[in-house]
């Protein structure tokens, strides 16, 4: 570090030379960037809603443009209608159900695809009124780009899900469910994380130990990501509505039958127990980890406003095991499972800022 440098210098030195347009855009962009990712955060829950109600295979098919208008009258719901009865789902489950209860159904997928699409023009639509109008900084562009092949890449990714459950199964894989949040996950992070950081230097919340903390949280954000992942899981196969007594599971706090399958490792991906399990042990793990960082930032004389940060992450998480606890107890309700799906994605969020505005502040101090 340069000690003879003011702070306000080395902020000038790390942000890169705005030209007037791009620099008065910079809050603009921003507030756009939040916006999409607001949309996303919404799109999880309600993606989270239309596989706890099993409505995520009553459109049978992919229709990215003309699948935006729904069935207008009796002939096209007749239509929808009989083209799930063709599926296994109906046949092996759903079997005699009224058309009023396939709309039920119908309407939280169509929903579903539907803020797909939102998304995906509120996203488009500005970058390119941006980019055109040079508010856009050089750095910022290829970022866009990224993001924009990551959504398009999620729609391929939500038809793929939905295919799997249309020959062969009543439900979609759960790898394939796993996946499919995992990746809208990733991609509310980078949408933060681009947000976060496309601001001037001197803007930047003051941490001067912030070389010290970085990769612990990043660390962090990787465990929550994972988390994420396993959570897909226990939706993908239902494992929320088995063994639902806390603190022990089946009887014990080790049950006795995990990873009985050949070979071993399948059974973290297709036996009920050990999902649910590895997503227990998980929780716990990262509510230690949260406690380890609680401490080791509150005891940096230097930490200043990440201190404040650690305690709203210390704070979501304690709610978040609670909220699990009391969802896994009363067998999955609707409201609290939803509840608790937006916890995660409120604490990926959070993460993502402090790991963002820790490095920020490391490269600026340099």
């Amino acid at each position: 570090m340069d000690s003879h440098i003011s702070p306000a210098e080395r902020a000038s030195r790390y942000v890169e030379t705005d030209t007037d347009h791009v620099s008065r855009a910079r809050p603009m962009v921003r507030s756009w960037l939040y916006f999409v990712a607001f949309l996303v955060f919404v799109m999880v829950i309600v993606g989270g809603a239309t596989r706890l109600t099993d409505s995520g295979l009553s459109i049978t098919e992919w229709k990215p443009i003309h699948g935006a208008i729904p069935p207008l009258n009796v002939t096209e719901w007749t239509e929808e209608f009989e083209k799930y009865k063709q599926i296994p789902e109906y046949t092996q489950v759903n079997k005699g159900m009224s058309l009023d209860e396939f709309k039920m159904i119908f309407w939280w997928e169509w929903g579903h695809r539907q803020l797909g699409r939102v998304i995906g023009l509120v996203f488009f639509l500005p970058m390119i009124a941006f980019w055109l109008m040079g508010r856009l900084s050089d750095s910022i562009k290829p970022r866009l780009l990224l993001l924009l092949v990551l959504g398009g890449a999620q729609g391929a990714i939500g038809w793929w899900m939905v295919a799997s459950g249309l020959v062969n199964r009543v439900d979609v894989s759960q790898y394939r469910l796993a996946t499919h949040l995992t990746l809208a996950s990733l991609i509310l992070v980078a949408l933060v994380w681009v947000a976060r950081g496309y601001r001037r230097g001197d803007k930047m919340p003051e941490c001067v130990s912030a070389d010290r903390h970085v990769w612990p949280v990043a660390f962090m954000l990787l465990l929550v990501l994972m988390q994420v992942f396993l959570g897909g899981l226990v939706a993908g196969t239902d494992a929320g509505m088995t063994y639902n007594t806390w603190p022990l599971m089946d009887g014990s706090l080790l049950p006795s039958r995990l990873y009985e399958m050949d070979p071993f490792w399948l059974a973290a991906f297709e036996d009920l127990m050990t999902i649910q399990f590895n997503h227990r042990i998980m929780a716990y793990l990262i509510a230690l980890y949260t406690l380890f960082l609680w401490m080791r930032i509150w005891r940096d004389p230097y930490a200043a406003k990440m201190t404040i940060a650690t305690t709203i992450l210390g704070v979501l998480l304690l709610l978040q095991v609670i909220l699990g606890i009391v969802t896994l107890v009363l067998v999955m309700p609707l409201t609290l499972a939803l509840m608790h799906q937006a916890g995660a994605i409120l604490i990926l969020i959070t993460t993502t800022i402090m790991v963002r505005d820790l490095k920020d502040n490391a490269a600026r101090l340099r």
